[in-house]
């Protein structure tokens, strides 16, 4: 197949590139920049210029292709809920360049999106459609692309890791480099799930070559490791204290993070298990902050 990817020089987006060549696809890479363009071109793969805020540039290199991977994602924060509308209007126009087709669309989502019942880890086969999260966005434009017939599924992304990043809990290292300390929220039980990037970049692969319509998977090798136990490996990395921080203090000291970092955000991965033969293989992500390149 000729696969259309966004984020084609990002974490995941470039770690998806050597599978999908090992597998015999062709790929075209979504870039900004002529420098982005060199180093697919360094890949082994096709450059095609444009953004995810440059609908047409979607339109035309979905268009041009088999099948479609968007992995791509405005990770600013700051503008979290615009970021995630920008995300919906990207889907919408990839999906709209694979009407009267099956050709497969897969998307990304975060596995917060299949929580609906209070302390039980997010299910593959839940969504609520009025969650107050802003990532909802996407999976909302995924479902009305579903309900036009487009060949849409999701990909539901843990916190994914190698040494060198770990998603959210990055932020959470910067933060605690810049703090001098590693702080947990009371008594810092609320869970995450985790995923190594190589674990990550096969159930891509898979979930591409299932195509089911409709589906939704989980990147998700760990269930829920406490926020404690994430801060604590943060604490032993740099070298800083790590204490708990009350609830009334959360926003002070973690800032746009204390909405996550309050958060239990723990996830299944069963049924992604059953239904694609997908195993996780790759380091936990306690080692990888224990290994990671973050220094004091």
């Amino acid at each position: 197949m000729r696969i259309f990817l966004t984020g084609a020089t990002g974490f995941i987006g470039s770690a998806i590139i050597p599978t999908l060549r090992a597998q015999g696809h062709q790929v075209l890479g979504l870039t900004r920049s002529g420098a982005g363009a060199q180093a697919l071109v360094n890949a082994g793969i096709e450059a095609h210029i444009g953004d995810i805020e440059n609908l047409e540039s979607l339109r035309s290199g979905a268009a041009a292709c088999d099948g479609v991977i968007h992995t791509a994602f405005d990770h600013n924060f700051a503008n979290f809920a615009e970021n995630c509308q920008k995300d919906s209007r990207a889907i919408a126009a990839l999906g709209s360049a694979l009407r009267g087709s099956d050709r497969p669309l897969l998307i990304t989502s975060a596995t917060a999106m299949g929580s609906t019942i209070a302390g039980a880890p997010a299910d593959e086969d839940q969504f609520n459609a009025n969650s107050p999260n802003p990532r909802v966005a996407s999976e909302l434009a995924s479902n009305r692309l579903l309900d036009d017939g487009i060949n849409v599924s999701v990909v539901r992304l843990s916190q994914i890791h190698n040494t060198v990043r770990q998603g959210l809990v990055s932020d959470v290292i910067e933060l605690a480099r810049r703090k001098g300390v590693s702080a947990y929220i009371e008594d810092g039980n609320n869970c995450w799930s985790a995923a190594h990037l190589s674990d990550t970049v096969r159930l891509y692969a898979l979930a591409l070559e299932k195509c089911t319509p409709g589906a939704r998977y989980h990147a998700t090798a760990e269930t829920g490791l406490s926020f404690r136990s994430v801060a604590e490996a943060i604490g032993r990395r740099l070298d800083i204290p790590t204490l708990s921080i009350s609830a009334a203090q959360s926003a002070e000291h973690f800032q746009w993070l204390a909405a996550f970092a309050s958060k239990d955000m723990s996830a299944s991965s069963t049924k992604t298990r059953e239904r694609l033969g997908w195993t996780a293989t790759g380091p936990g992500l306690l080692d990888d902050i224990a290994n990671s390149s973050a220094t004091a």
